[in-house]
């Protein structure tokens, strides 16, 4: 049996982003992203809404602080209460999975997709990571986490961090490309 292009882009292979079915997707996830970041604090129902709508798993829980913007939403699993701050972008390609009371600043950016060096074959398709996040992580603002990146529960990610590779749990670590600097003992 053949995959289609959402099969093969959730499996961390080769797809074509261009496919209907994942326009369509896309296009829904834009929509739903745009009436988020245009509710009002007081409109704490509607938004609620709006994230069980978005997110595969855990929208039912989390806390929001908009504007957010994501590529599909449907491939992003959140534990108990999240918390995103301003300005968070998730590009989803590949599945998402953040632990319980996790906890990211303003600006915070995750990216699984990735592309392909050559140039003939980047015209034509795209490919990711997924990326797991655990529980009681804290990521500062401004960081980024890049594809494949697996944060280890009850660490913390300095502000402006980029996560090329994996971190253990219960580390601090920051810079760019973010290192661990110590464990964290208290």
């Amino acid at each position: 049996m053949r995959s289609t292009e959402r099969q093969k882009m959730l499996a961390g292979e080769m797809y074509d982003a261009l496919d209907p079915e994942l326009v369509t997707a896309r296009a829904r996830a834009r929509d739903l992203c745009q009436r988020l970041n245009a509710t009002r604090e007081e409109q704490e129902t509607e938004r609620r809404g709006i994230l069980r709508d978005l997110f595969g798993k855990g929208g039912d829980t989390m806390w929001m602080q908009p504007p957010f913007h994501c590529d599909y939403g449907a491939n992003i699993e959140l534990g108990e209460r999240v918390f995103f701050n301003f300005n968070c972008i998730v590009l989803d390609v590949c599945p998402v999975r953040i632990g319980d009371f996790t906890l990211f600043g303003p600006a915070v950016q995750i990216y699984t997709p990735l592309h392909p060096f050559n140039v003939e074959q980047r015209r034509r398709e795209e490919f990711g990571k997924p990326i797991e996040i655990g529980s009681d992580v804290w990521i500062g603002g401004g960081a980024i986490v890049l594809a494949g990146v697996r944060i280890g529960s009850r660490s913390v990610v300095g502000a402006g961090s980029v996560v090329t590779r994996d971190l253990p749990e219960g580390v601090f670590a920051a810079g760019n490309p973010c290192r661990v600097i110590r464990t964290i003992t208290e």
